[in-house]
């Protein structure tokens, strides 16, 4: 008997309230969305693998210029571009992940390089890039990430207080820019991917919790797979992917009062802003923020997928 299939993707959480963004540009979102969840949809509808709809997923999303991940990273403090990726399977829990790439282009597509060719499991800066074009990845300039969108939030916040960077804001409109997948196969494995170019004027080669495996990615057919987007100082403390998992394998606890319990519960009580997206091998599927939104997109157990921006936002797709 094949298993019911699940996915779910996330584009970042944060300060995203109605009003902020033109029709227009909700509109764009969405769309970009819609194609993303529906690229890794097509694969498992054809009895593909997990991993392979996430990474596809994200491949997308990294894609666009409206998300922090790849095309439309953010800048450093330098005015360069620094990535992070992870991937992770969750049959064997093997995983790859990459932090402070700088030149390829698809960070994702890299990290599972490194999951499935090395004996590693991250490879970081200059090694990343030089192992990955060792493995054929032709690399791009390090501007092919820039966007005009970047570019102008990157010149707005040196010139107002860039000294905030590394630390929570609750300033309108902003996104704690991450993206993810999750996913359940019809043959029942879960996997999890997560990218993201990090938070805007880093500096000192600063990394997330997205290339952590336990904290911004985790994947485990024993209980669920995780995508985290958030405030990664926080989401790093608290292990938030890991923890989620290890309330159901040993403490009993259901996806959703695993999430619940974690996000606005643990994760809160230190000053963390977020969310994770989560599948469980039974086909749960469940996507939780403490903000007032987090770009997200899943399949629902009718097969319905839906997009959505704001907290009560939903957009279906029949």
């Amino acid at each position: 008997m094949k298993s019911p299939i699940a996915l779910a993707i996330h584009g970042g959480a944060g300060v995203l309230k109605p009003g902020r963004l033109s029709e227009r540009e909700e509109n764009d979102i969405h769309a970009w969305l819609h194609r993303a969840i529906t690229t890794g949809h097509r694969i498992l509808e054809a009895g593909g693998n997990c991993l392979d709809a996430v990474e596809a997923c994200v491949v997308e999303l990294e894609l666009c210029p409206w998300f922090n991940a790849g095309l439309g990273a953010v800048f450093t403090q330098a005015g360069e571009h620094e990535l992070d990726a992870a991937i992770m399977r969750g049959s064997d829990r093997n995983a790859g992940a990459i932090a402070g790439a700088r030149h390829v282009r698809h960070p994702i597509c890299g990290a599972r390089q490194v999951m499935e060719h090395s004996d590693h499991v991250m490879l970081g800066g200059r090694g990343a890039d030089d192992f990955l074009e060792s493995r054929g990845m032709t690399p791009v300039d390090n501007d092919y990430f820039d966007t005009p969108l970047r570019q102008q939030q990157w010149e707005e916040h040196r010139h107002s207080n860039g000294a905030t960077a590394l630390e929570p804001t609750h300033t309108e409109g902003h996104k704690f820019g991450t993206v993810g997948a999750v996913a359940l196969d019809s043959h029942g494995h879960v996997a999890a991917a997560t990218s993201t170019g990090g938070i805007t004027n880093k500096r000192y080669g600063r990394i997330g919790d997205t290339p952590l495996i336990g904290a911004g990615t985790w994947a485990d057919d024993r209980s669920a797979a995780i995508s985290a987007t958030g405030h990664g100082e926080y989401f790093i403390r608290t292990a938030v992917a890991h923890d989620i998992a290890a309330r159901m394998q040993h403490g009993g606890a259901d996806l959703a009062t695993a999430c619940d319990d974690v996000v606005h519960g643990e994760l809160k009580a230190i000053g963390g802003d977020g969310g994770v997206i989560a599948v469980a091998p039974d086909g749960d599927t469940r996507l939780v923020f403490n903000t007032p939104g987090m770009y997200r997109a899943w399949r629902d157990e009718n097969g319905v997928l839906h997009t959505a921006i704001y907290a009560d936002d939903d957009r279906q797709y029949l």
